[in-house]
């Protein structure tokens, strides 16, 4: 395992990797850091809300690119999915409730019929 030292938000980090890594450990903490920078030059202080909005801005740029890499059509789809999952929810909702109505109705039924012959209840 390879040790790397970085330089984030103005303190040295060492980082441990597999050998061969160091480079391009180097060249995310370079990324890092261009973040925070951009963030500082917002007028944005103190060093963990500085890199809570420098790994925001990363994510945000991380949603992006994975946004623009599915096809649209496979984005139709999961929305597609999405909404078909929501009509199933409402549904088993609804046949749920006849279902308690029904019963319920039948409850009264057979309770009518009960009064009306005279028969004893339960």
């Amino acid at each position: 395992m390879a040790l790397v030292s970085v330089l984030i938000n103005g303190h040295s980090y060492t980082v441990g990797c597999e050998n061969g890594q160091e480079r391009h450990v180097q060249a995310m903490a370079h990324q890092v850091e261009h973040r925070v920078q951009r963030v500082r030059s917002l007028g944005f202080s103190g060093d963990a809300r500085v890199l809570v909005l420098a790994a925001l801005l990363m994510a945000d740029e991380i949603q992006d690119l994975s946004n623009s890499r599915i096809p649209e059509s496979t984005a139709q789809a999961v929305h597609d999915v999405e909404r078909l999952r929501a009509e199933r929810a409402m549904q088993d909702s609804r046949l749920l409730d006849l279902a308690e109505r029904a019963e319920a109705l039948a409850a009264e039924l057979e309770q009518a019929y009960i009064d009306k012959a005279g028969l004893p209840g339960t």
